[in-house]
């Protein structure tokens, strides 16, 4: 079987699940999962292969119905115990590319009302609470810039003994999985730097972080003594109309001896935002880009809906289709699969959350096959597996906590190569993958034909 099974997966990532699956008749369930399936028969199946696909890649997904998917397909025998499905999220992203928060999301960039050409202060005390020392000797908040900003100077907070500021400490800005700080600001009694509020601030060297930035700022106290600073609830944020937003410490990915000190503010920096015409330029545009992108998507689901009828290859599972949603896509595709089977809610699985810094093993996206024993385990979990940043880091992830047999095979590449035998290759374009299969039927080797 290795000859025909792929000698290439799509750009997107190709998954193979080998399973024994048994589907019942279309009349014996109520709808529900395999109301997705209703092209499917009374049938064996020794291997199902599900092709995540991105609801736009339509010429990459006719390449591969005209190439090892067509080879398949007219193989007497393969034809008969091999199925491939496209797995395809059922809703587009409402909000258009330019107005999200980042492209491989579907969250609204939600600014409004931007101060513009004037320097802002990014954290405050309420008047009504007091500037004590806490026990606190290091300190830190994450942040994530929505749109570019500068930073022109860090601070710490001011107290009020009315003897001047007689503290040590050091403040600095990181990049989330960098170690060396960007830059940073030292507070002695000698050089305090201005007050200005409740804050003192000392000028740093201008950068600009850009649109999707995430870093952290971290005050340390160089005292026996703990810093003045409070959690993040009880001080006011200026965010200038929404360009940077507070991240907890969950949600960032800050090196971890960067996140051993408490999480809390004790102090502030001072920021303008950059390129303010053409934010207001795109903000008073964002109607006709929202009126535009809702007809391309209505025109995108009836292609869509077209071509699923045409070819009767497609999965729609229940989610918006983005590059953030991938394991979730792949999470739903198994779900699909779960035939009532039992979920299992106690026993060593139940706790899935993974707090390390490092990934475990996993296979890299180009493709990888599992039993059934793991679909089936998948599926029944499906609704409590934390889904990660890419469906191969996810898998990878679950499967630690399973600890199944590994069988790496070297065909499997990870990178766009060409090798003989080769199983699969990322990253090709439908016009590449084109060619290879048609360089394969001509001499049975794509890689080498060149030489014959």
């Amino acid at each position: 079987m290795r000859n025909w099974l792929v000698l290439l997966c799509p750009c997107v990532v190709g998954v193979a699940l080998h399973l024994w699956l048994l589907l019942s008749c279309p009349g014996s369930h109520p709808a529900g999962p395999l109301s997705l399936f209703p092209q499917w028969k009374l049938k064996h199946y020794d291997v199902v292969v599900g092709v995540l696909s991105a609801r736009h890649n339509h010429e990459l997904r006719r390449v591969i119905r005209s190439t090892w998917f067509k080879h398949l397909k007219e193989h007497p025998a393969l034809s008969q115990r091999v199925l491939v499905k496209f797995i395809i999220g059922a809703h587009g992203c409402a909000v258009p590319v330019k107005d999200r928060e980042d492209p491989y999301s579907c969250k609204l960039l939600n600014i409004s009302n931007p101060v513009l050409n004037q320097e802002i202060e990014a954290f405050s005390l309420p008047e009504d609470i007091p500037s004590v020392l806490s026990e606190d000797r290091i300190v830190s908040v994450n942040f994530r810039v929505l749109y570019p900003i500068v930073i022109t100077s860090l601070g710490v907070f001011y107290e009020a003994d009315g003897v001047g500021f007689q503290r040590n400490i050091t403040v600095k800005l990181y990049q989330a999985e960098h170690e060396e700080a960007i830059f940073s600001a030292r507070f002695s009694p000698p050089s305090c730097g201005v007050q200005v509020n409740r804050l003192w601030y000392k000028p740093v060297e201008q950068f600009i972080l850009p649109e999707s930035f995430e870093g952290t700022i971290v005050w340390e106290s160089q005292d026996l003594q703990g810093l003045v600073s409070r959690n993040l609830h009880k001080v006011m944020v200026n965010d200038g109309g929404g360009v940077f937003r507070v991240i907890t410490a969950g949600e960032g990915s800050l090196p971890h001896e960067l996140t051993e000190g408490v999480e809390g503010i004790a102090g502030g920096f001072i920021y303008t935002i950059q390129e303010g015409d053409a934010l207001l330029k795109s903000l008073h545009t964002r109607p006709e880009r929202f009126a535009s992108h809702i007809k391309n998507l209505e025109k995108e689901d009836a292609l869509l809906k077209e071509e699923s009828s045409m070819y009767d290859d497609i999965v729609f599972v229940d989610v918006i289709d983005t590059y953030r949603n991938v394991p979730s896509k792949l999470l739903n595709f198994y779900r699909c699969f779960r035939l009532n089977w039992a979920v299992d809610r106690t026993g060593k699985w139940q706790e899935l959350e993974y707090p390390s810094p490092a990934y475990p093993a996993f296979a890299c996206g180009s493709g990888y096959v599992i039993s059934k024993d793991i679909v089936q385990w998948l599926a029944s979990n499906s609704e409590r597996l934390k889904t990660y940043q890419g469906e191969d880091v996810s898998m990878g992830i679950w499967m630690a906590a399973v600890g199944p047999k590994r069988y790496q095979d070297g065909l499997w590449l990870c990178e766009k190569t060409c090798e003989s035998g080769m199983l699969s290759s990322p990253q090709y374009s439908p016009q590449e993958l084109g060619e290879l299969w048609r360089l394969k039927e001509l001499c049975g080797d794509p890689c080498r034909c060149e030489e014959r």
